[in-house]
C-alpha cells in the first residue's frame, strides 16, 4: 500500500474517450447496415478490440501499470483472436 501511486487523468481526457467509443460505437452499427459479407464481422471485431483496449487503457488505468499486465492482455487478445479466426474459418468453408 505505501508503493501506490494515484495517477490524476482530467475528465477531459475521459470525455475525449468517451466521444471516441460512442463514435466507434456507431460505426459499428453503421457498418451491420452495409452489406460486406464475410468482411462485415472482421470489421465488426476489430472495432471491437478497438474499443475495448480504450477501455482497458484509460478507463481500467492499464497504462499506468507494470508493462506485465499489458503483456498478458496482449496474450489473451491474442489467444481470443486466434480462437475467433478459427471459428470464421470453420464457418467459411463448410
Amino acid at each position: 500500500m505505501e508503493n501506490e501511486k494515484n495517477h490524476i487523468i482530467p475528465y477531459r481526457n475521459f470525455l475525449l474517450v468517451l466521444t471516441g467509443l460512442i463514435c466507434l460505437t456507431l460505426i459499428s452499427v453503421s457498418v451491420t447496415q452495409i452489406s460486406l459479407g464475410t468482411l462485415t464481422v472482421a470489421i465488426a471485431l476489430l472495432i471491437a478490440v478497438i474499443k475495448s483496449s480504450l477501455v482497458l487503457r484509460v478507463f481500467m488505468h492499464l497504462k499506468f501499470e507494470n508493462k506485465i499486465f499489458s503483456f498478458a492482455v496482449i496474450a489473451v487478445f491474442l489467444i481470443i483472436s486466434l480462437v475467433i479466426f478459427i471459428t470464421l474459418l470453420d464457418y467459411l468453408y463448410r
